[in-house]
């Protein structure tokens, strides 16, 4: 018995982005990677060496981060001070200073590393190079396109697989005239 229904196109999802796709699985090696780095070197060291050298990363990275804050912040008050723009060059280096000593408070001996790492001067031009540069390229790619394109994905997908074009109008906000009157005593 048919009723002329015919049966909802199997809807496909979009494509997910690399980062999305490989992001929770290099995080879950790089955790893996830490742990058994741990105990690697708690086997030769002992274990109060490995607590002593997280301690000591915990207090390093605390101590550069609030540097590097202190010295951003008062980059910042010497360009409002002076009328420029608080985006002006006095404050180089700061944010991959302060992401070098996140990197050294996060318990492990990889992120320890890393974290060192970016402190150096070198390193931190050059990653900030590359950085610069991807940047870069991201915005020409996505630019590239029109702003017919930029509206075409704009768009809401329905479960069926049909693509609705519009725009969301929220209800659930208060309308002004529906407001409690102020308090009078």
């Amino acid at each position: 018995m048919t009723t002329g229904v015919s049966p909802a196109p199997p809807t496909t999802r979009p494509r997910r982005s690399r980062l999305r796709r490989y992001l929770p699985l290099g995080l879950a090696a790089w955790l893996v990677l830490e742990i058994w780095l741990l105990t690697q070197v708690a086997g030769v060291a002992g274990g109060p060496t490995v607590f002593l050298l997280l301690v000591a990363g915990v207090v390093g990275g605390s101590v550069v981060t609030k540097r590097a804050g202190r010295r951003a912040f008062q980059s910042l008050n010497e360009a409002l001070q002076q009328g420029g723009s608080p985006s002006g060059g006095g404050g180089k280096g700061n944010g991959w200073m302060m992401l070098g000593g996140l990197l050294l408070i996060i318990p492990g001996l990889i992120s320890d590393v890393a974290g060192l790492l970016l402190l150096l001067p070198p390193v931190q031009k050059a990653v900030s190079r590359s950085a610069e540069s991807a940047l870069d390229r991201r915005l020409r790619r996505s630019a590239s396109g029109s702003l017919g394109d930029a509206f075409q994905q704009a768009r809401i997908h329905r479960p069926d697989g049909k693509v609705v074009q519009g725009e969301v109008i929220r209800e659930d906000r208060p309308e002004p005239e529906k407001q409690r009157p102020p308090l009078t005593p």
